[in-house]
């Protein structure tokens, strides 16, 4: 027999998530690029490949190839060759696209209307139970820069030890594409 404390937090998952995708129909945006856009809102530089929005969106290249397309018709992303290979490219949020991303859901005014204390539990909840569900899929992490284990906070700045670079305090708080938990 199932458990029934298991079954119900599957259902409310669902539930959840169908609501957030409902509410995140926009404008002329879906709920794919509105996805894609709240990535890149959050992304560090070294994570806006389209391998990368897609691997961290749990989606098809291809599927997402056409969400960028879309997004970069509509002047709410730009898309930047590498110096160094011209096939790869890097793609960034234009203030258009941060201002499609100024609207509010139910799931917000639910947001508002928890304590500090109880919105507090439930990221952690939700935190906890993400990073399992990463673990058994075997997927990354892509935490924000500074949780990852490569993450050093400096005086003045902190520094990346895998990408061997400098960050300022804004780039800590950015999601990685390179992080992993750390100990």
């Amino acid at each position: 027999m199932t458990d029934p404390a298991r079954s119900e937090i599957l259902d409310l998952i669902d539930r959840l998530s169908r609501i957030s995708a409902a509410e995140h129909w926009v404008g002329d945006l879906n709920p794919a690029q509105l996805a894609a856009l709240s990535y890149l809102s959050k992304a560090n530089r070294y994570s806006r490949a389209p391998s990368q929005i897609a691997e961290y969106l749990s989606a098809m290249r291809g599927t997402v190839s056409g969400t960028l397309k879309a997004l970069l018709r509509k002047g709410l992303v730009k898309e930047q060759k590498s110096k160094t290979d011209r096939r790869r490219t890097s793609l960034s949020i234009t203030s258009k696209g941060l201002r499609a991303l100024e609207f509010e859901t139910a799931i917000d005014v639910a947001l508002d209307n928890m304590s500090g204390t109880e919105t507090a539990q439930l990221a952690g909840d939700l935190k906890n139970f993400l990073k399992r569900v990463l673990r058994a899929r075997d997927d990354r992490s892509f935490g924000i820069c500074h949780s990852c284990r490569h993450h050093r906070k400096g005086v003045e700045r902190s520094f990346c030890t895998l990408l061997d670079v400098s960050l300022r305090s804004s780039q800590t708080h950015q999601i990685c594409f390179e992080h992993e938990n750390a100990a």
